[in-house]
């Protein structure tokens, strides 16, 4: 977030500094952030792997009893304001603090968050979601803006630094959940949210101790400081004030009973306030953005971006609720040649470990595509990434039909589900990110990447509602209105209706795009 003319190599470098640039060739600077950022989504996916379980564990099982309506609408409550905050994260660090402390509070907010989740008490439990978020908020931007202030340059460099960094997200991916995994669900659920406070202290520790490596990259506010209020401290400072403050009274009026949230009554509100942010953005940036017509038809291609994200991130963001659920209730995790039953949670490694493996193979081929003029376009792209999507559930259609019959469904459905997933990932979210950075106009790009983080939000609320239908019967509630359709359709019971539906909405989603993907492709004006 902050101006990379400000950058400068450091001075001296830490010992861990000196060897990473020797074997990597990359700045001293990057071992900084990789190591933070694996420690921090360890400790974030770890956490996650357990947070569904835990709520929807029976209370003589050490959970919280929730049903899984209001277990799936907490999930999708938790993980849409983790990209939400992301938007005043990184305002904060452009204003105020500079991405350098920024992510060093962001990391001291986290470490406490997951260490009051260790505590027991629904009060702890609450009190650790929201400084988790906040703390996530300061951090999360930040570092992936860090890491670019590094190469100046740019070029191909950089993209290489991008690489290695991402390396460290999912290292640490796929270690929090066998770690927090296996103690929160073999030994005590606190335990695992411990041990995820644990890793993100690490994390800070070796933040701070490697931060001179970092040189004055991100040191110092973006902007000049606004107008001095009272004791000179900069305008600013009292929106965050007042921000964390109304923050602070919406949770003591919750615990204390004063306000009843309801939280799938909430998740949808929310749902709502998203989509009209992002109407009302868009609305405002095409009525007195000032685009010419270039600009506004290229805009109109984010437009279309934002809505296909979201789609694929209610279905993606299912891994973990519904998809860990099922891991969890009607997977066969045994074992037997040695007696062992694989926590549910660790399901939730295999999208990590399959982003490792595939992520070059995927490069390859689009490269080589490229240079037969075969690589398939943008919109193209997605609409692939959205029918793996739906082919990754359709496969869960069958295997929900094995539980519905009884039986216990074999490991290999989510283990394919989830390479399924994992490819379209790789299709769509790389190729999202960059696209938006091409077609915004320069003066939005910025904003539009705001977009970005408001899909992926807008996608985590609507899979934490799909969740909520999990264990759903026709005496115990009543089913969405695609839910239910799908369930008079073709007569089946709730928990292969639930993952038809979804496949229903990527599959119509990805076709949609692919017969578009023509006019789309006019719109860009020339991007590719």
């Amino acid at each position: 977030m902050s101006d990379s003319s400000n950058t400068a190599p450091p001075t001296t470098s830490t010992a861990v500094g000196r060897v990473w640039e020797r074997v990597t060739g990359h700045p001293a600077g990057l071992s900084t952030l990789f190591f933070t950022e694996m420690w921090e989504r360890a400790s974030y996916y770890g956490m996650r792997a357990l947070l569904v379980l835990f709520m929807s564990a029976e209370v003589a099982k050490g959970g919280m009893g929730m049903d899984d309506k209001t277990a799936g609408a907490i999930y999708g409550l938790y993980t849409a304001f983790v990209y939400l905050v992301s938007l005043p994260g990184g305002w904060i660090a452009d204003r105020l603090l500079g991405a350098q402390k920024s992510v060093l509070v962001g990391g001291i907010v986290i470490t406490a968050g997951h260490l009051t989740l260790a505590l027991p008490g629904k009060a702890a439990f609450f009190v650790g979601l929201v400084l988790v978020v906040i703390g996530t908020g300061f951090l999360k931007p930040n570092i992936s803006a860090l890491v670019g202030e590094l190469y100046p340059e740019g070029g191909a460099r950089r993209d290489a630094g991008f690489t290695v960094y991402y390396m460290g997200i999912n290292i640490g991916a796929f270690v929090g959940p066998l770690v927090c995994g296996y103690l929160g669900e073999e030994v005590n659920w606190h335990l695992g949210f411990g041990a995820a406070g644990i890793g993100m202290l690490f994390g800070v520790i070796q933040y701070w101790f490697t931060l001179k490596d970092m040189g004055s990259a991100g040191r110092d506010p973006v902007k000049q400081p606004g107008d001095p209020g009272k004791g000179g401290l900069d305008a600013g400072w009292y929106w965050v004030a007042a921000g964390l403050g109304a923050v602070a009274i919406a949770v003591v009026l919750g615990l204390t009973g004063a306000i009843d949230y309801q939280p799938i009554k909430l998740a949808e509100n929310t749902t709502f306030v998203i989509v009209g942010m992002a109407v009302v953005f868009f609305g405002y940036v095409f009525g007195f953005g000032g685009l010419d017509a270039t600009e506004k038809k290229r805009t109109g291609v984010i437009v279309v971006l934002f809505f296909a994200a979201a789609m694929f991130w209610a279905g993606f963001e299912q891994a973990g609720s519904s998809l860990n659920l099922f891991a969890d209730r009607h997977t066969d995790r045994m074992l037997g040649f040695i007696n062992f039953e694989i926590p549910a949670s660790w399901y939730q490694s295999l999208n990590p470990f399959f982003i490792v493996t595939l992520a070059p193979v995927f490069a390859w081929v689009w490269v080589g595509l490229s240079k037969r003029m075969l690589e398939p376009s943008m919109p193209v792209k997605f609409a692939i990434g959205l029918m793996l999507l739906a082919l990754g559930f359709l496969l869960m259609v069958f295997a929900a039909r094995i539980a519905v019959a009884g039986d216990s469904a074999a490991p290999f459905w989510l283990i394919l589900t989830y390479l399924l997933h994992t490819m379209g990932e790789l299709c769509l979210s790389p190729v999202g990110l960059s696209s938006v950075t091409k077609l915004a106009p320069k003066r939005f790009v910025g904003q539009m990447m705001g977009t970005w983080f408001l899909a992926a939000s807008l996608g985590n609320l609507i899979a934490g509602l799909i969740a909520g239908d999990f264990s759903l019967d026709e005496e115990g509630g009543e089913p969405g209105f695609l839910l239910g359709w799908a369930m008079r359709t073709f007569e089946m019971d709730v928990l292969p209706a639930l993952f038809l539906q979804i496949v229903i909405t990527g599959a119509v989603s990805g076709a949609l795009l692919l017969i578009f993907a023509k006019p789309i492709q006019k719109l860009m004006c020339g991007v590719k």
